[in-house]
């Protein structure tokens, strides 16, 4: 058993959000405090982010295991699933392998497909960078730079450093796992069975995670689906567009 960290929000229907690749809970404060004007919100960190467990292994199937585990030491019968990239993928499988546990799913700029290796110069990028070489952010962020031209793009990935009792700079991600099971990590993740439980597939306009091609793959295998698209929006839908968003997300879970 993997006992994910969380933090939780408001009350109401139960709704648990799973976060992306590289990410944490700590992403989605501002999009949970929004929601839980009417919902008790969940936010979870994955196995090997944030400040959940290191393990060596990372499916799918176990993340979905893990988010079933926390429900049942939460006494939460069922709930909403909404995951964002990775988080979206933990879903759908959520929905195939544990359907008595899922309310509602809603699936934040990612398809059910198989995905190229494109965060591979991120990962390198992290694992070359000499923590030990640095006292402050200010250099980390500056030695980063070389390799990771977004600013907006090296914050998000810096917020994963902490500072130890030594007050020295460690990765809270496990890299090593990441970078074992990066692979399962860009699979497939189509259901045995199509899928009936409701789902919402919410897309950014500028993104090219979920393409025009994609909607039909995604209707044959989840039956019961809506897919909209937030035009200004990219891959970050939740913070390009944050009152869309939450606008979407209540609507659909009414």
């Amino acid at each position: 058993m993997y006992p994910l960290h969380y933090q939780s929000y408001g009350s109401g229907i139960p709704l648990i959000v799973l976060h992306g690749l590289f990410g944490s809970s700590d992403n989605w404060f501002a999009t949970a405090q929004n929601l839980a004007e009417r919902y008790k919100v969940f936010t979870l960190d994955a196995r090997n982010h944030g400040a959940s467990p290191h393990c060596d292994m990372m499916t799918y199937k176990l993340m979905a295991r893990d988010v079933v585990e926390f429900m049942q030491r939460h006494h939460l019968d069922s709930a909403v699933i909404l995951g964002h990239s990775m988080g979206g993928k933990t879903a759908m499988v959520m929905a195939d392998e544990y359907p008595d546990y899922v309310q509602k799913v809603i699936v934040v700029d990612i398809a059910p497909k198989e995905y190229d290796p494109r965060h591979l110069e991120i990962l390198e990028a992290l694992e070359n960078l000499d923590l030990a070489a640095h006292t402050t952010r200010k250099t980390l962020d500056e030695a980063l730079s070389g390799k990771i031209s977004n600013r907006s793009v090296r914050q998000f990935l810096l917020k994963n450093v902490k500072r130890d009792a030594a007050d020295e700079f460690f990765w809270q991600l496990n890299l090593t796992a990441l970078r074992r099971n990066y692979e399962n990590l860009n699979g497939t993740t189509i259901p045995k069975s199509p899928v009936q439980i409701p789902v919402c597939f919410i897309r950014g306009g500028k993104s090219d995670y979920i393409l025009p091609e994609d909607e039909e793959l995604i209707h044959a295998h989840f039956t019961s689906t809506t897919v909209e698209t937030i035009a200004n929006a990219t891959h970050w839908v939740h913070a390009d567009a944050p009152e869309k968003f939450v606008n979407l997300v209540r609507e659909f879970i009414g």
